[in-house]
Parts: C-alpha cells; sequence; structure tokens
C-alpha cells in the first residue's frame, strides 16, 4: 500500500541515488565476499584435505562463519535490492528490505569477534608454512584481487555494517517524516547501529593493538603491555630534572589508561629503542602543576612507586601533558565509580538466579546455588566448562556456577561467621568495595550483553522449535556431541545451540538461509539413527533425533527456513 505522500523533485532524485548507492557497494561487497569464501577459502581448504600442509581447523579458523555471510547476500539481500530498484517507480522504499538484515546481523557479531585471532592465524601461517603463504600469493597476484592482501579482504565484512548505517542516515535525512518508508527505515536504522557499534569497536581495537605493538618494539619487546584492557592514551620525550643538581635529562614518557611508563633512550647504533626505568599506576596517582618556582614548564607527578619533577619544552607541551595525564586520572575514578554502580543494579537484572540475595542481602545469607550440570558456561565470561583446565566453582555470595579464574577472590561472608568464602569478582566489588585491580576490569559488568546472550530458557519458551539433538560438523574432528536446540519466534531464521537448557549464552548461532537440508547417505557412514543433515558451501552440519517424528519436525523447520519462507510468512 502507498498511500503516503510521493517524492518528487530533486529530493526524491537524491533518495533514488542513495538506494542506487546501495545496490551498486552489495554488488561490490558480493563480489569480495566470492573472493573470500568461493576462492581464498576453497583453495586453502583444498590444500589442507588433500595434502594436509597444515591443518584444517586454522582454515575454519580463519574464515569462520565467511561462507554463511556470502550466503546470505548473495542469495537474498542482492537480490531483493535489484528487484526493488529495478521497480522503483512502483515501490520506492528501502527500509522494509534492511529490516530484514536484522536477524543476521548476528552472523557479523561472531564474524567481528573472531576477527583478531583470525588474523593471527593469516599471519601466523604464512610464516609457518610455505605453501599456506603459496596459495595466498597466487590469489592475491590475479587481477579480480586489485593488488590488495587477504587481510584487507577479510576487513570487508567488519566495514560493511558501519557503511550500512551511514547509507541510512543519509537516506533517511533525505525523506519527509511523513514518507511510506520512514519507519521502517528507521527501524532498520536502530538495528544495524548496535551492530555497526560492535564492528566500530573491533576497528578501534585494531588501532589501539597496532599503536601498542609499535610502542612493544620500541620497548624492545620486554614490556608486557599489548593486550586489550590496555589502552595508549600519549607518548613522547619530555626532561627530567635532577634531584640531586637540577641538571635536565633526555627521557620518555609513556601514558596508558592504568600506567605511565618512565623511561630512558638505550645506546644503539640503528633505530631507537627506550629501556623502562619506573612504571606508576594511576591509581593513586597526584599531579602537581608547578613544581620548582625557578624552573619554567615544570610540574610533579607523584604515585604509589615514585614521583618526578618533568619539565617540557614549550608551554604547550606542558599543557598537553597535563590535560592528558588529569583525564586519565578521572576516567579511572570514575571506572571505579561505575564499576561499583553497575555491580549493583547487575545483581538485580533478569539473570540473577531465583532466591539468590539481592544487593543489600548480600553476604548476609545464604544463595540457592545453581545446579552445576544445567550451566555448561561460566556465568561471569562465558567461556565453556571443561573437566581439566576450566573446572566450575560456585560463588559463595550469589551461587552463580563460575570458573577458577572468574572466582579467584575471597570475601568474608556475614553469614558464614565471617570467615573468607571463594566468591565471583561482582560479588567481591560490591562486598569489599573496590574492584580486585585494574587488570581485572575487563569482568562481565563491563562487557555490553554479546550477541550470543539470549538466555536459553527465555528462547525456548517462544520458540518455533526446540529439543535437544546430537550434532557434529563434518571435517571438524569432534564426535557427536549432545546438545539443547533452539528456532526462537523472534528470529525464525537462525538456529541456537546451548549446552544446556540453562545456559546464559548460546555456544553458537547458525543463520539458516541458504542452507540445504537433507537425509545422509551411506557414503556419510552415520552411526546414529534419525539421523538429518544441513548443507551449504564448505559447511555441512550433522543431527541426529530420538525419534522419527522428532526428526521429521526439525528436518520440515530447518528446510522452510533455509529457503528463508518464515520471512514471507511473517512479512
Amino acid at each position: 500500500g502507498l498511500s503516503g505522500p510521493r517524492l518528487s523533485g530533486p529530493r526524491s532524485q537524491r533518495v533514488f541515488n542513495i538506494a542506487n548507492e546501495l545496490l551498486h557497494t552489495e554488488k561490490a561487497y558480493v563480489s569480495r565476499l566470492y573472493l573470500l569464501d568461493q576462492v581464498f577459502c576453497s583453495s586453502l581448504l583444498e590444500e589442507a584435505r588433500s595434502r594436509s600442509s597444515f591443518p584444517l581447523d586454522v582454515v575454519m579458523g580463519i574464515f569462520s562463519n565467511i561462507c554463511s555471510i556470502y550466503c546470505f547476500h548473495q542469495q537474498f539481500l542482492l537480490p531483493a535490492l535489484e528487484k526493488r530498484m529495478a521497480e522503483w517507480d512502483l515501490n520506492p522504499r528501502i527500509g522494509d528490505i534492511l529490516q530484514k538484515l536484522a536477524p543476521f546481523l548476528k552472523m557479523y557479531g561472531e564474524y567481528v569477534k573472531n576477527f583478531d585471532r583470525a588474523m593471527e592465524l593469516v599471519n601466523t601461517w604464512m610464516e609457518r608454512s610455505s605453501q599456506f603463504k603459496a596459495i595466498v600469493y597466487h590469489i592475491q597476484r590475479e587481477e579480480r584481487c586489485g593488488n590488495l592482501t587477504l587481510q584487507h579482504h577479510m576487513l570487508e565484512p567488519v566495514q560493511r555494517i558501519p557503511r550500512y548505517e551511514l547509507l541510512l542516515k543519509d537516506y533517511l535525512h533525505r525523506l519527509p517524516g511523513d514518507h511510506d518508508d520512514f519507519k521502517d527505515a528507521q527501524k532498520s536504522l536502530e538495528l544495524i547501529a548496535t551492530a555497526a557499534e560492535h564492528s566500530n569497536t573491533a576497528i578501534r581495537k585494531m588501532e589501539r593493538m597496532r599503536k601498542l605493538l609499535k610502542v612493544y618494539e620500541l620497548l624492545g619487546g620486554e614490556e608486557d603491555i599489548v593486550n586489550p584492557t590496555n589502552e595508549l592514551i600519549k607518548e613522547g620525550h619530555i626532561l627530567k630534572l635532577s634531584a640531586k643538581n637540577g641538571t635536565s635529562q633526555d627521557r620518555y614518557l609513556i601514558l596508558f589508561n592504568d600506567r605511565l611508563l618512565y623511561c630512558v633512550p638505550k645506546l644503539r647504533l640503528i633505530g631507537q629503542k627506550f629501556g623502562v626505568r619506573a612504571r606508576i599506576d594511576v591509581d593513586g596517582m597526584e599531579l602537581k602543576e608547578s613544581s620548582s618556582i625557578n624552573v619554567p614548564r615544570t610540574f610533579l607527578v607523584s604515585g604509589k612507586q615514585r614521583s618526578l619533577e618533568l619539565q617540557t619544552r614549550t608551554e604547550e607541551e606542558k599543557r598537553d601533558w597535563i590535560q592528558a595525564i588529569q583525564a586519565t586520572i578521572q576516567r579511572h575514578e570514575q571506572t571505579l565509580a561505575t564499576f561499583h554502580h553497575l555491580n549493583c543494579s547487575l545483581r538485580d537484572e533478569d539473570y540473577t538466579p531465583p532466591n539468590s540475595p539481592n544487593c543489600n542481602e548480600l553476604g548476609k545469607r545464604a544463595p540457592t546455588p545453581i545446579r552445576e550440570k544445567e550451566v555448561t558456561l561460566c556465568m561471569k565470561c562465558q567461556e565453556p566448562f571443561n573437566s581439566i583446565t576450566k573446572r566450575r566453582h560456585h560463588c559463595k555470595a550469589c551461587g552463580h556456577v563460575v570458573c577458577g579464574k572468574c572466582s579467584e577472590f575471597r570475601a568474608r561472608l556475614l553469614y558464614d561467621n565471617n570467615r573468607a568464602n571463594r566468591v565471583c569478582i561482582d560479588c567481591y566489588t560490591t562486598l569489599v568495595g573496590v574492584p580486585p585491580s585494574p587488570a581485572s576490569l575487563t569482568s562481565s559488568a563491563y562487557r555490553r550483553r554479546s550477541i550470543l546472550e539470549k538466555q536459553a530458557s527465555v528462547a525456548a519458551e517462544n520458540s518455533v522449535m526446540c529439543s535437544f539433538l546430537h550434532h557434529m560438523e563434518k571435517g571438524a574432528g569432534r564426535g557427536w556431541q549432545k546438545a539443547w536446540f533452539v528456532i526462537p519466534e523472534n528470529e525464525p531464521l537462525v538456529l541456537y545451540i546451548y549446552g544446556a537448557p540453562q545456559d546464559v549464552k548460546a555456544q553458537r548461532s547458525v543463520p539458516l538461509i541458504g542452507f540445504e537440508v537433507s537425509l545422509p547417505e551411506s557414503c556419510d557412514r552415520m552411526e546414529r539413527r534419525f539421523a538429518f543433515k544441513i548443507s551449504q558451501s564448505h559447511l555441512t552440519l550433522y543431527f541426529s533425533a530420538d525419534g522419527e517424528e522428532l526428526q521429521r519436525r526439525w528436518t520440515e523447520v530447518l528446510s522452510r527456513a533455509g529457503r528463508g519462507e518464515e520471512l514471507q510468512d511473517h512479512g
């Protein structure tokens, strides 16, 4: 129904141009995805399978779920945009199409999350395996690669979602508020903006890591600074005033979000390097703007470890350093305050287990512990448990089931006659009043809830289909595993795999569009009954149900989702 006002004149031309640009960039994007999935990934998989020059897992780890992303764009989004642009005069809108992108943004979450690891794998194996390197170089030299490296192409999916966001903002800006497509476009923008933030965060994270690596090399690889919680804030030459005789010496200062490194130049013939003379924590650091009255452009930094009297070459430089250090101290104090506040509010959020103490009662009464068998992932860091390196522990304050790393803290609990008990990081902070140490601040309170965090029990209550199944991935080298499978009603084209029905977070999500469902052939050598499989590009997943009826229902639901039919129904 196109009852709303139609656009005319230059304004409608601009709206058309933006929609058209979306189509053209989508075409280019799909050809990049084709390169990644059907050329790079296929060639490397072929080599790994036929000649075992490098492990199959490495290739899987690099390309993660790129085949799902490629299938979705090539079979679904691009054709929908082409069809729409061909009939633009009759139906000038794109908001409705982009809204359908929303459930598939999860794939991007997974891809972005795996991106750092994928990059590391590429760099490692380029050095480690001559065959790997030869295949990659051979493809990079092809004309369709446009002189760009594999790593460059791998960045495309990370950058694509922010691109949709920009185009949509521009599009909405040109649309009158009462236009038919306004509401749909606005809804799409809201959904896409959240995912774009994940991508932008990943891009910023890579920038941050690059800067950290440069400093790491500057310090001769001796200082352990390359980790995701560190952020380089400012670095540069500075003069240090000697306490004995007031002479000044050339020094180098490096400021991070949690510490200040005070360095001295090392004597070398080539390439400047520095050695760390002192590390001063931002926690407890103080700054005095002027130190010696008779020496200009000086300031004093004092901290737990030591005090430094520093001098800059210009007034402007002094101002910059003071601003940077002050802002870092402030941010650190805010972080501590927020962290304390967050802990209290997080306690009362939806995933506090039933009957567990609220913030005010914490430590004053014993919690109702959750049964260990009902949880397969740590309820804090969401890493999967295993019997050797990641064992299950109960937090004695809130009752959550957590891993050793997230519960290596002890706090005195009133209900246990003030004896020290094992507690999780959040309870430690709430009970003791300060977080354990800045390094552990990456805790759960801080992470935005991840894309896979859809509580299994909540999803199952409103699902198209859910049950236990055994599953196995072709070529992954692991045998059959039992898991809890859910297709949620509000995302009828995505299959969630949970370790158990009580889990807070899925182990993985599989976007179903473009998957073919079939019964196993004899060559699949299935040793389980009531089996079926779904395949797409290089990925084949096998399932086995507990009975014929369950097998029939799953194959039916999965076939429809694979054809994207749910969309038409709900459309």
